[in-house]
């Protein structure tokens, strides 16, 4: 049988000890052929001892830049809190001891429980032309519910007609006039029939160094306005007498204290001879929740190792600086756009020649809505005094 070429060479020389050489034996022709040169690998530069030192500095100084401004953040977040403290504990003595029975205690903290805080805003008779005054200028009742994030606001007119325990039927903010604030309160708990958690007492003389202490506020005003003449700006009689009165355009715009203070206090709007009293108080839950916000903000609490016993110079509060830290922050999370405004009305009435407002039965309800406890309803349409609640930013 003639040998077969087989499909492979057979290696004839044995086994051989040692490595298997890795390369192929090539053709004397393919070992003439000059091979092609293959890529020169490119050489890694070796980084110089400079270099790496270099980069080291970098990442050091990075690091102590962010440890000096963690320490700076502490230091300023500390002197804050002192300052901040130092004005609330003066705010604390300013209240009157016989208010601190009438308060209903709580179990917990403001951030995790509903809290009713009764906000007196007093017209303390500091300017001469209205000297002796000394009356309750805005009541309102202010409520916190950190599970629903809602915060909730009660106006009650000033000119409401009601039963002053020890005094007898008169306008509301007679009350503050006749026992103080420990009077009021206890006026606007028989009112309601709300247990109080806290109090603030704002001296609305003093309330404009408030807002300029915090950088202004800005307020969003829903329609022109002309006011009628109060507190002119003008030191003349004569110019006076030529001054139109205060004008605000419509729209959102931004206020310094004393813009914003008379803003809160306009009684009567010349373009619109609809509006009452209660629209006015509707102003001044806008400047309340506008200074709230502007305390709750970035800008304030920069501000507060300078402005800290400014900001509280005008208030008279039982609550600590703990317990307001906590209130600006339940403040901060609430979401504006579920915020509840309500207001106490009723009918319009004249009694002894004085302007009055008679409760309406429909503000035990509206009492109701304040509380949560039932669904919020507007007033009705057509009726300037009637009370009830609107979500929001809607025209009270």
């Amino acid at each position: 049988m003639p040998e077969q070429q087989k499909p492979y060479r057979r290696y004839k020389g044995g086994r051989v000890k040692g490595r298997v050489p890795l390369t192929r034996h090539t053709s004397p022709q393919a070992s003439r052929q000059p091979a092609a040169a293959a890529p020169a690998p490119t050489p890694t530069p070796a980084r110089s001892p400079t270099t790496r030192s270099r980069r080291r500095r970098i990442r050091r100084g990075a690091l102590v830049g962010l440890a000096v401004l963690g320490v700076l953040l502490v230091v300023w977040a500390v002197a804050g809190f002192l300052s901040f403290r130092s004005g609330v504990a003066k705010a604390n003595e300013r209240v009157p001891r016989s208010v601190l029975p009438l308060l209903t205690p709580q179990d917990g903290l403001l951030v995790s429980k509903p809290t009713t805080i009764l906000v007196l805003g007093t017209d303390g008779g500091l300017r001469a032309d209205r000297a002796g005054s000394n009356r309750s200028d805005s009541i309102m009742l202010l409520r916190t519910d950190p599970g629903t994030g809602r915060l909730a606001f009660l106006s009650i007119p000033r000119d409401l007609r009601v039963d002053i325990p020890g005094v007898g039927t008169a306008k509301i903010n007679s009350a503050y006039q006749s026992g103080g604030a420990t009077l009021a309160l206890r006026t606007v708990k028989e009112l309601t029939g709300l247990e109080v958690n806290h109090v603030a007492f704002v001296d609305f003389d003093r309330f404009e160094e408030l807002i300029d202490a915090v950088g202004g506020i800005d307020v969003t005003v829903p329609a022109p306005i002309v006011s009628n003449r109060f507190d002119c700006p003008y030191a003349t009689a004569a110019r006076c007498s030529q001054w139109e009165g205060w004008r605000f355009a419509k729209g959102r715009q931004h206020m310094d204290g004393r813009r914003a203070l008379v803003y809160s206090r306009i009684r009567e709007n010349r373009l619109d001879p609809s509006e009452t009293d209660l629209d006015r108080a509707r102003r001044q839950q806008q400047v309340v929740q506008a200074t709230a916000d502007r305390l709750t903000s970035l800008g304030g609490l920069l501000r507060l190792p300078f402005s800290g016993g400014d900001v509280m110079a005008p208030l008279a509060t039982d609550l600590g600086a703990a317990q307001l830290v906590q209130l600006g922050w339940v403040y901060f999370r609430a979401d504006s756009e579920k915020a509840l405004h309500c207001r106490l009305g009723g009918d319009p009435a004249t009694i002894g020649g004085e302007s009055v407002i008679l409760g309406s039965e429909d503000n035990v309800a509206t009492v109701a809505m304040f509380a949560g406890k039932s669904a919020p309803l507007p007033p009705p349409k057509g009726l300037l005094y009637a009370p009830g609640c609107v979500v929001g930013d809607r025209r009270l």
